[in-house]
């Protein structure tokens, strides 16, 4: 997820609590996401679709906050 921030990503993810919250839960829906869709989590089909818009919308905020960071 954005290769072109990865070092600004490690710093923020230190340096930001919030930047870091994001980053958490959306390595955990990811987590669950995969689960579900290997049927190791049972879910339907919008369960996993409702958990990956939430997902979305994470990386949506992550992506402001990084553009946001590297511009200063």
């Amino acid at each position: 997820m954005f290769p072109e921030y990865r070092e600004l990503i490690s710093r923020l993810k230190v340096d930001d609590a919030h930047f870091h919250r994001l980053f958490s839960k959306h390595n955990e829906l990811d987590q669950t996401i995969k689960n579900m869709e290997a049927h190791i989590e049972p879910a339907s089909h919008e369960d996993i679709e409702s958990l990956k818009k939430k997902k979305l919308r994470l990386k949506d905020e992550m992506y402001e906050l990084l553009k946001k960071a590297s511009a200063t």
